[in-house]
This record gives C-alpha cells, sequence and structure tokens, in this order.
C-alpha cells in the first residue's frame, strides 16, 4: 500500500487510556511537509513530520456520515501560503504530540506570488472503534471555514431555531413566543386564536342585543305605567311620585282639636246630667240605640 496513515506509539497510548477510562483526546493542530524531497513512509515512532512546511489550527473535526468508525479532521490553507509540495501530513493533541502521521499523493500548493493561488483543504480521516473518545479543541479566531461547513451550518442553525422554544415570551413592547387560546378562562398569559375572537365578538353582539331588549321593555313598562297612572296626577295636590301621608283635612274632616270644640265630650255631658238628670232612672232599653248625637252647643242650650 502506498499512501496511509497510523496512529504513532503515543496516539496508541492516548487512545487506549480514553477509551478504558471515558476521556477524551483533544486534537487541536495538524501540521503538512514535503517529505523531504519525497514521499516518506508514516513510522509509529514518529514524533514530528519529516519536513514540516506549515502547522495550523484544525478548522473542524467530525464523524464520517457515511461510516461511524472514521473522524475526519480538516484543515484549511489560505491562499496567501504556499510554495512548497504537501507529501505528508500529522495531527497533534493539545500538548503539541504527535497522535497520528500519514503520506498522501503529491500535491502543490502555489503561492499567489507565483502567480497562482488557491485555498486548499487538506483532510485526515482517523480510522477508531472509539470515535467518541476524540474531541476537537479549536480556537474561532484563528481557523477559516469552507463553504460547505458554514452552509452545513447554517442549515443546523435554522433547522435547530424552528425546533426550538427556548424564546423569550412576548410582551407589549417586544416580540417573543406566546402560547394560543381558543376558550374562554381566567389566565391572561395567552394571545386568543381567530377561533375565539369571533365567539367573543359575538358573543358581545348577543350582549348588546340582550341590553337593547331590556331597555326597549323597560321603555314600554314605564310607558305603560304613565298610560294606567299619568305622571301629572295628584291627590288633593300631592303628587303621586312618592308614599303620600293624608290628613284629616286632605279628606274633609275635623282633627282631634277640632272636633274637641264642636262635639260634646263625655266628661262634659255627665257634668251637665248629673245637675239635671238622676242617672239611676235612666235606663236603655234592650236593643235601643242611642241614634243622634247632640252637640255641645244643643246640650248646652238644653241644660
Amino acid at each position: 500500500m502506498k499512501y496511509y496513515g497510523l496512529l504513532t506509539s503515543y496516539g496508541e497510548k492516548v487512545f487506549a487510556e480514553a477509551a478504558a477510562l471515558g476521556t477524551k483526546i483533544e486534537l487541536t493542530h495538524m501540521a503538512v511537509g514535503d517529505g523531504g524531497g519525497s514521499l516518506p513512509t508514516p513510522d509509529t515512532k514518529q514524533t514530528k513530520l519529516v519536513n514540516e512546511k506549515r502547522r495550523g489550527a484544525i478548522n473542524t473535526l467530525f464523524v464520517d456520515p457515511l461510516n461511524t468508525n472514521q473522524i475526519i479532521a480538516e484543515q484549511i490553507i489560505p491562499e496567501n501560503e504556499g510554495g512548497w509540495w504537501v507529501r505528508e501530513m500529522g495531527l497533534f493533541d493539545k500538548s503539541g504530540f504527535l497522535v497520528a502521521i500519514t503520506n498522501c499523493p503529491e500535491t502543490y500548493k502555489p503561492q499567489l506570488a507565483e502567480g497562482s493561488g488557491r485555498t486548499q483543504t487538506i483532510r485526515m480521516v482517523l480510522i477508531t472503534s472509539h470515535t467518541e473518545s476524540v474531541t476537537l479543541k479549536i480556537d474561532p479566531s484563528v481557523v477559516l471555514a469552507t463553504r460547505e461547513f458554514v452552509d452545513d451550518s447554517v442549515k443546523k442553525g435554522i433547522e435547530e431555531h424552528e425546533k426550538s422554544r427556548k424564546h423569550p415570551d412576548a410582551s407589549t413592547t417586544a416580540k417573543g413566543f406566546v402560547q394560543l387560546a381558543d376558550t374562554l378562562s381566567a389566565d391572561n398569559t395567552k394571545a386568543i386564536t381567530p377561533k375565539l375572537a369571533t365567539e367573543i365578538n359575538q358573543r358581545a353582539i348577543n350582549a348588546q342585543t340582550a341590553a337593547d331588549t331590556a331597555n326597549t321593555n323597560a321603555t314600554n313598562a314605564n310607558n305603560n305605567a304613565n298610560n294606567r297612572v299619568p305622571s301629572t296626577r295628584k291627590v288633593n295636590n300631592k303628587a303621586l311620585s312618592a308614599d303620600i301621608n293624608l290628613t284629616a283635612s286632605d279628606v274633609g274632616a275635623y282633627g282631634k282639636d277640632e272636633s274637641d270644640t264642636r262635639f260634646a265630650t263625655n266628661a262634659s255631658v255627665d257634668s251637665k246630667l248629673d245637675n239635671k238628670v238622676s242617672k239611676s232612672s235612666v235606663a236603655q232599653g234592650p236593643g235601643a240605640s242611642i241614634t243622634n248625637v247632640i252637640s255641645q252647643d244643643g246640650v248646652t242650650k238644653f241644660f
């Protein structure tokens, strides 16, 4: 096999420890070299590339969607760097130790000063049964993103955003999420649906119709009462708008004070009769009754 890669002795050790202890290997950088002018043969004892030309932060590290046992590390070399051949690549962890080494088909990375330039993506594939043991330690300020990575990230972000419910609630001053309600309740934290808005509107119309009917009935009842007993009707010049208290004079009768001066009292009659008639000689027969009232004036004249 002409082109292949392998873990270094250090890489085999840290992978084994990570698998056994459940820890993670943090890969941070990838280096490329020209192999000293010829295609090198990878060796597990290597601690560095044969002839390193460039070392930079890994742009992305991900599990191959077509093979879950493969981890793909990717680095982007900008167009302003180059002027050398790429024949070897290596992965380094956060401690700066070489974890994996590989050779690759020769490719020339031109430099702009040479009259040609390109942004070049370099990928290195690791085959391992413990892909969960590898993670990427990345510094966003020093890496470049491929167009594919950006597109995938944007697409993923949109999908996650559409599915997410972690948004602020709507208020009277800011937009946000709000839960809808289609039945009336005491809960005032929800917005009404068109269905509930239609129901509320219909209830308002019904209430207004009922109020109009009640007002019409009250007016008719008032008019009916006025027709039966007109509001201008009075009793002895007293309006019928309230309870009426009648006196003797209101019905053409004498009051007590007037009666005492116009009619004889029992006491006055007794006093006069005592002097004129013997009471013992006066008797009232069975069934007889006094049918005439004698005024005080008449009694006085009589006696």
